[in-house]
């Protein structure tokens, strides 16, 4: 069913793209007009080339993206601009573009890309000014939304990477429970005096499981600094193959990885399991007990740059590099008493948990979004527009 009022057009003739334009590192000069590649700003340089309101994507390399500029800019080769909007409204044509599968006409090349010319023979529907222009007002406060989240989430962030360098070295103390400030000395201890390693599955990938009769979880992945048991796969593992079983407060390090900064990248088991065995990506590190070392304060200590640091210069190999238990065990980490990190712990757990919230809120907003983006650029839902330029919250008719 057409949507009254609109039409259906060739998207050039309602957007006409061009390819950008070649600046050599050479040639830039320092400014303040962005450079805008396929991948977004990419730098800045004193003369722009075309003017705002822009919109640009990407024509090879990487395609999909596309960008609103409200300041003059330089696009470059590796995009393609809107040269004429013809009359249309730009913010619209934005996210028109937005909601444009792009990778259906990429090339059968080794490098995705797209041609200008096959964009412009699509045929889109298109609604009257007036309604592009509550469209585009409608989208944009979700866009304010998304971006106010994603400074929040940032700041959220740095936040927290601030306070872990300040509490994991010891320069900001805490208060104990008795409003106290901790004042012990911290301690160093060997990690190979505090525990011992085990290893997964060895040499087990998830097709070469036998065909026991049992699904058992298994740790395939983390990128987390807690095991999420929500994300653990599960595979049939005939009796023969288990080996030690994790539980909780097991400590996990990356055997191997392609770069020095994610090999040895550390994940720790907070909940308590029935069943649960490793893959050979990876391999355990059990305390002996916790009273030098809690968990929850390993969580955040294998995570610290300091830390991290260490680890990654432990890493050998020439292709890929790869983690030795045996070096492992000589780490040296410098603990307060145990009240003290749980204490951290705690702060730190809370910022966490701050983070995840906005992380969900963000992930919301985004999906929310999208669903409202494609109601509105095909007519499925219908604006409301007046001379009374009336509030977004009340501009829906469906």
């Amino acid at each position: 069913m057409v949507p009254d009022g609109w039409v259906k057009a060739r998207l050039g003739s309602v957007a006409e793209l061009q390819r950008g334009f070649d600046l050599p590192s050479s040639q830039r000069i320092n400014g303040c007009v962005p450079i805008v590649s396929s991948g977004g700003v990419s730098g800045y340089h004193s003369e722009a080339k075309s003017k705002a309101p822009g919109v640009v994507t990407g024509r090879y390399g990487s395609i999909g993206d596309v960008f609103y500029l409200e300041e003059d800019y330089w696009p470059l080769n590796t995009s393609l601009w809107v040269k004429d909007f013809h009359g249309n409204h730009e913010r619209f044509i934005y996210y028109l573009l937005s909601n444009f599968d792009f990778k259906k006409f990429s090339d059968k090349t080794g490098v995705p890309g797209v041609n200008r010319n096959d964009l412009h023979a699509v045929r889109v529907w298109l609604p009257p000014i007036p309604e592009q222009k509550k469209i585009a007002q409608i989208l944009a406060t979700w866009d304010k939304a998304i971006t106010t989240t994603e400074q929040l989430l940032t700041n959220s962030q740095q936040q927290k990477k601030a306070l872990m360098q300040q509490l994991l070295t010891g320069k900001k103390r805490l208060l104990d429970k008795n409003g106290v400030k901790f004042s012990g000395e911290w301690r160093i201890s060997i990690l190979g005096e505090l525990g011992d390693t085990y290893s997964g599955l060895t040499g087990k990938t998830k097709d070469d499981f036998g065909k026991g009769k049992s699904y058992i979880p298994y740790i395939n992945i983390f990128r987390n600094s807690r095991i999420d048991l929500r994300t653990l796969e599960k595979v049939n593992i005939s009796s023969g193959e288990r080996q030690v079983q994790a539980k909780y407060g097991d400590i996990f390090f990356t055997t191997s990885s392609e770069t020095p900064d994610e090999v040895g990248m550390s994940s720790v088991l907070l909940n308590h399991v029935d069943e649960l065995y490793l893959n050979s990506f990876c391999f355990g590190f059990r305390l002996y007990s916790f009273d030098t070392l809690r968990p929850e304060y390993a969580r955040f200590i294998f995570r610290s740059e300091r830390v991290r640091l260490a680890i990654s210069v432990m890493g050998q190999g020439a292709t890929r590099y790869n983690l030795s238990k045996r070096q492992l065990k000589k780490l040296e980490l410098n603990l307060p008493s145990v009240q003290e990190q749980q204490k951290i712990a705690e702060v730190l757990s809370i910022a966490d948990q701050e983070i995840t919230a906005l992380q969900q809120k963000l992930g919301r907003l985004k999906q929310e979004k999208k669903a409202l983006m494609q109601q509105l650029l095909n007519g499925k839902r219908r604006v409301v527009v007046d001379k009374k330029n009336m509030e977004v919250a009340n501009a829906f008719s469906d």
